[in-house]
């Protein structure tokens, strides 16, 4: 299997959305009776976006294979990712995207090029990204009400949860803090380019554009916010600035708690593929999934065999000993069942938010034969 990262590809037009939307509907009609892979395809190109992850990486190496396809794997950041999907060419069979942008491109734009698989490669607790000025004040949640807060973007899926976990559990809505955008980010080469769908902005929020040329590190540092929502770590906490601290310092402990209370182990992003591609190929999503599925297993059982050697944290037994003891076995589960609620959850988030002009259901942007997929 070839890598590489993606540098540049010959644009092409996005499918009409009526044509999409054709695609998608007979696509539901193939699957209504059998998932099963068995066409005469053979040795189908298939391209494949996505993070260099531990839990993909046998599929990038070759030691699982998506059954009757030759893959090359492009190694991607998210957000040249989802402008690849939704505002370029759109030439990549499958691709990692960001879960909140193809929401509210699927709700708000009609957008029906793409359709998701229930593969999460990417997940996290949000409690760890707020981030304080130590002279603001703030010791608790509730201490964010009426302050201005920076962000780098509004919409991302990451900020979404955060904002969605302020207000279920803490009771401070998104309606309680003055936002300020910032015009710069200093983590913006970690995530690539920010897509548009990153970028809304719902009505009846207090929010300002930050000075330009600054900043959301150089903003909380400057004390020109109070503190920080923010995907990553802030240039200022990353290099150990005094002021900078996040408002859990525990955040692992709150973090567990909140899985013990919610059961809800956040998502980030999921894996789309073309509907075109699923029309001609439609046993492809099956055949995808699994190899996804099998690469995770392969993960976990180097994780037990040799995660002590592979993973330079001295630790790393007893962290996996006591993430298996509050999550499971499966502590990182594909499919849609043991998601549900994760998902059920952004959607309820999206839309009281602002951002989604309606409540997305599962089975409308998920594609109709993956409902039943288990993992492998």
């Amino acid at each position: 299997m070839k890598k590489f990262s993606h540098t540049d590809v010959s644009r092409r037009r996005f499918l009409k959305n009526t044509l999409a939307a054709a695609c998608a509907v007979n696509a539901a009609s193939v699957f209504a009776g059998s998932t099963k892979i068995s066409d005469n395809s053979k040795n189908l190109p298939l391209t494949i976006a996505g993070y260099e992850l531990d839990r993909v990486a046998a599929l990038i190496n070759d030691r699982v294979k998506v059954a009757k396809c030759n893959t090359t794997f492009e190694v991607a950041s998210i957000g040249d990712m989802n402008t690849h999907v939704f505002n370029g060419p759109g030439t990549r069979e499958v691709t990692e995207i960001g879960l909140h942008p193809f929401m509210l491109a699927y709700a708000n734009e009609g957008f029906r090029d793409y359709t998701l698989l229930p593969i999460f490669p990417l997940r996290t607790f949000r409690h760890k990204s707020i981030f304080i000025n130590n002279d603001s004040g703030i010791k608790k949640p509730a201490d964010l009400k009426g302050r201005k807060i920076a962000t780098p973007g509004f919409s991302s899926t990451s900020l979404t949860w955060l904002r969605g976990i302020m207000q279920q559990e803490y009771g401070v809505k998104p309606e309680d803090i003055k936002w300020v955008v910032s015009s710069k980010d200093s983590s913006a080469g970690v995530a690539g380019k920010v897509s548009s769908q990153e970028n809304m902005m719902p009505k009846g929020l207090n929010v300002i554009q930050g000075p330009d040329g600054k900043d959301e590190s150089d903003l909380l540092v400057d004390g020109d916010v109070d503190a920080l929502f923010h995907a990553a770590e802030p240039r200022a906490y990353v290099e150990g600035h005094p002021k900078v601290a996040r408002l859990f310092s525990d955040y692992r402990k709150t973090e567990h708690e909140y899985f013990k209370k919610t059961g809800i182990f956040p998502i980030m992003h999921a894996v789309a593929m073309r509907n075109d591609v699923i029309e001609k190929h439609p046993w492809l999503p099956l055949a995808v999934f699994n190899a996804y599925s099998q690469a995770k297993q392969l993960m976990y059982d180097d994780l037990k065999k040799m995660g002590w050697a592979t993973i330079s944290l001295p630790w790393i037994g007893k962290e996996l000993e006591e993430t298996r003891a509050l999550m499971g076995e499966n502590y990182w589960p594909y499919g849609i069942e043991p998601n549900r609620k994760a998902l059920e959850t952004l959607f309820q988030y999206s839309y009281e938010q602002g951002l989604a002009k309606r409540q997305l259901k599962i089975e409308e942007v998920f594609h109709p034969s993956t409902l039943k997929f288990k993992d492998v």
